[in-house]
């Protein structure tokens, strides 16, 4: 064992800043804003670009959440473009394999993993819809315009770098047994490795360039209307997806008023329905009461943290209905403009690759979405025709003296409102800057054993021990123990703006439009 000591620091600019999971991705929204752009045609941009240089966690073929923050009036607008079941589904398909009680996620087997693994898992995509309505009505970008860099990534293809190599060894297996996915991803039924040195290798996507150029023609309702939709139907039939036209046809996203929350006087939003919303803002106003406050959060913390955490998830897990089965796969975005407007933007394919299915002539990955219901009938969340999952994305926004302040969200499944609940504590009660509370060691509880930074003070662990069953991990690229966070702040008095990307994450970043 080698125990490294990483460490990123926070960007500081008076110019936009976008911080994502990946720098060329951020790389190009920033380049939206030094031209001209805001923080919704940036996030638009960074968002489609992730798609392919960062495959297995997000793409057009899922879906998610997002908040825009107006710069000058404060308002925030929140939109859910997230999976839908098909309207065809028999939940008599997923028949249970039998063997646990559904507690704590660990519910009964699906026979073949039909729910998370292949065409059958796969639900309605919102991607396209989502970002298309979210750049119509906030940002200055013509849709033809903000597909342009995907198209271009996707031409010349994801590089493959080490990274590349280990994400795509992981879920080798699930890529070899369909034919379009090992095309792109494999090399002789193998994962690709990394080539010495300086030299760059990419695997060209075209089938999905051609999709998103005919896209940037026809726009964005094709994808559910016409000719590509057309094909997205065939494509998912002959794969034995119950998917049909009028699914695709009758998707909408939808705008809602987010969830508000005051915490120790600032304001907190998120999206409401099945997000991790509600179970963040209650895990807020359980910290309120039990919080001890000092001048760093310590191991009497870090059991408050435990029990709020345990008591929103206890609440969700009966109430709201199972999130996902195991690790969740997400891509988030958080940006913020010279003028102080903001994006917190969650993509997600929900399982790395998704349901391992590349469409053979449209060539985009697809979720698996039948993941995120409980296979038991009867019971929260479960599986129904065109109904809409439980999800575990949480992007938010907070804003101080009416103003937007915050852009945060991460990845990482269930483990992300835990991480931001405390990232938010630690920034509100302990005062930290953003760079010391990405930094600072977490605890997560959405799981029966509570996981405990192994960097975290001795106490921390011993404290938590007292009350719950504990492990020591750290927080490794792989597995991911404590979520992905990304973010930007904005000092309104001065217009400085701040960006953090997660520091264990090889290709995070945070990056200014001046830089």
């Amino acid at each position: 064992m080698q125990t490294w000591s990483i460490h990123k620091s926070e960007v500081e600019s008076r110019s936009g800043i976008v911080a994502a999971q990946h720098y060329e991705a951020a790389q190009a929204g920033a380049e939206v804003l030094a031209a001209g752009g805001n923080a919704m045609d940036a996030a638009v941009v960074t968002a489609l670009v992730l798609s392919t240089v960062e495959p297995w966690l997000s793409g057009i073929g899922g879906g998610g959440f997002l908040l825009h923050a107006d710069g000058a009036s404060g308002r925030v607008d929140a939109l859910d473009f997230s999976v839908r079941a098909p309207r065809g589904l028999d939940p008599a398909d997923y028949c249970l394999a039998g063997g646990r009680d559904g507690d704590w996620f660990d519910w009964p087997a699906v026979t073949g993993d039909l729910n998370i693994f292949g065409y059958s898992s796969i639900c309605v995509p919102g991607t396209i819809a989502g970002l298309a309505a979210a750049l119509e009505r906030f940002g200055t970008l013509s849709w033809k315009d903000a597909l342009e860099p995907g198209i271009a990534v996707a031409e010349r293809g994801l590089e493959v770098d080490w990274y590349t190599a280990l994400c795509i060894a992981i879920d080798s297996s699930g890529l070899s047994a369909f034919p379009a996915s090992a095309e792109i991803f494999l090399e002789d039924g193998r994962p690709p490795r990394a080539p010495a040195g300086t030299a760059k290798v990419y695997r060209p996507m075209p089938a999905k360039a051609a999709l998103l150029r005919r896209l940037a023609e026809a726009g964005p309702d094709d994808f559910y209307n016409g000719e590509t939709a057309r094909q997205l139907v065939a494509e998912l039939a002959e794969g034995g997806s119950r998917i049909s036209a009028a699914d695709l046809a009758g998707y909408q996203p939808r705008w809602a008023p987010p969830l508000k929350a005051e915490y120790r006087g600032w304001g907190v939003y998120a999206n409401a329905g099945l997000s991790g919303g509600p179970s963040l803002l209650a895990t807020l106003h359980l910290l309120e009461d039990s919080l001890p406050r000092g001048k760093c959060p310590d191991a009497k913390a870090a059991l408050a943290y435990a029990r709020a955490i345990r008591e929103a998830y206890r609440v969700r897990l009966t109430g709201m209905g199972h999130a996902a089965q195991g690790g969740d796969c997400t891509s988030h975005v958080s940006v913020v403009d010279a003028q102080g407007n903001m994006v917190s933007l969650t993509n997600t394919l929900l399982s790395r690759f998704g349901s391992k299915v590349v469409l053979p002539r449209s060539g985009i990955l697809m979720n698996n979405g039948m993941m995120w219901f409980d296979p038991r009938p009867g019971v929260p969340n479960a599986i129904a025709p065109g109904a809409q999952p439980l999800a575990n994305m949480c992007p938010l926004i907070l804003t101080r003296n009416g103003l937007p302040a915050m852009a945060i969200g991460a990845a990482g499944g269930r483990q992300i409102f835990p991480a931001l609940a405390q990232i938010v504590s630690y920034m509100v009660d302990f005062g930290m800057s953003l760079e010391d509370a990405f930094h600072a060691p977490r605890l997560d509880a959405s799981t029966p054993t509570i996981k405990v930074n192994r960097t975290a003070a001795p106490d921390v662990a011993s404290a938590v021990a007292a009350e719950f069953a504990v492990e020591l991990v750290l927080d490794t690229l792989y597995p991911v123990n404590f979520a992905v966070p990304s973010a930007v702040t904005r000092d309104a008095r001065s217009g400085i703006n701040r960006g953090m990307a997660h520091p264990s994450n090889p290709w995070a970043v945070a990056v200014a439009s001046d830089d």
